[in-house]
């Protein structure tokens, strides 16, 4: 897990880019009826537009109150840190799901008098594949990949 801002914002982006590319393939995929190699494509040109949204969305808003509404549930240090991983991916999704959905709704389905009902309905189907998503692919890829690029330092812990 991150140790400072630096950290912070690499983990952020590197998550950001996971899971908006993710759910911009499967957003797709529903729009053209089914999953085809061109969507992978098609989701490369939205990922800049929404992965920009997504990183200034989560490192303001979603990131500092999904850790405070997790730790309403968990205690870190206390409670196991996988209950602490889910609980914080948890309040992620509930609150990252219906403010992408609402961008993701506003740019390619367009402002009318149906934009609630447009962006409810969008958020609906968004939300189940975002939670999981996030809990068994995303989340875990991108811890294994941040493990990997920093390094937990060992303590040295002899005695002299």
């Amino acid at each position: 897990m991150p140790k400072n801002k630096f950290q912070d914002v690499i983990f952020t982006i590197m998550m950001v880019i996971v899971m908006v590319y993710g759910m911009v393939v499967y957003n797709i995929s529903i729009d053209k009826g089914g999953l085809t190699n061109e969507v992978f494509v098609l989701a490369l040109g939205e990922l800049v537009i929404m992965g920009v949204v997504g990183f200034i969305l989560e490192m303001f808003i979603a990131g500092p109150l999904s850790k405070k509404l997790a730790f309403r549930i968990v205690t870190p240090g206390q409670d196991k840190m996988i209950f602490v991983i889910l609980a914080i991916s948890a309040m992620t999704v509930c609150l990252m799901c219906p403010m992408m959905s609402f961008v993701a709704t506003v740019l390619f389905k367009g402002v009318d008098s149906q934009i609630i009902a447009k962006w409810l309905q969008t958020s609906a189907l968004n939300f189940p594949m975002a939670l999981c998503w996030q809990v068994f692919f995303a989340g875990p890829f991108v811890r294994f990949l941040f493990r990997r690029i920093f390094p937990e330092k060992e303590e040295n812990t002899a005695e002299n």
